[in-house]
């Protein structure tokens, strides 16, 4: 089983939805179920059949943060330090045709949000900056050619 890199955040955040589908979800469309039967025929129920779709959605996806968890590797990335660009890093860069600013940490595919400034580990961004520094201009290839981005501030926050 590959471990998959992942920030104390990140992991927090799974268990806590683990334990919400748990003890809020499962319960309720349980008794949603119980409640759809007392309807009549099974065969065309749509308030059963709705019930446990769900109910298949709910076990999947506890299924699913199980195994996140099982694989993550937690990291506590205020406990880094350095001036190499790692997992965990947040990072301030400029792009240089634009010269418009952003700010991205570097998590975990599960953790990725980029509106909240959170980029995949894997993705073409954070690759091409992993092992750069402050200072540096780092190229990406998108689907418009080449995007490049100077690198001016690495923290650990």
């Amino acid at each position: 089983m590959d471990k998959v890199p992942m920030t104390v955040q990140g992991f927090r955040t799974l268990d806590e939805d683990l334990k919400r589908l748990k003890t809020i979800e499962r319960p309720a469309v349980t008794v949603a179920i119980g409640e759809a039967r007392l309807h009549g025929d099974l065969k065309e129920n749509a308030e059963y059949h709705s019930a446990k779709d769900r109910q298949g959605w709910i076990e999947g996806q506890i299924v699913q943060i199980g195994d996140m968890m099982a694989r993550a590797q937690v990291i506590d990335v205020t406990k880094l330090s350095g001036t190499q660009i790692k997992f965990g890093a947040t990072v301030s860069v400029i792009d240089q045709d634009s010269e418009e600013q952003a700010r991205y940490q570097i998590v975990g595919e599960h953790e990725a949000d980029v509106k909240k400034g959170r980029i995949s580990i894997t993705s073409p961004i954070a690759r091409a900056m992993i092992g750069k520094g402050s200072g540096d201009v780092v190229e990406v290839r998108i689907p418009g050619g080449l995007k490049a981005y100077e690198i001016t501030k690495v923290e650990w926050v």
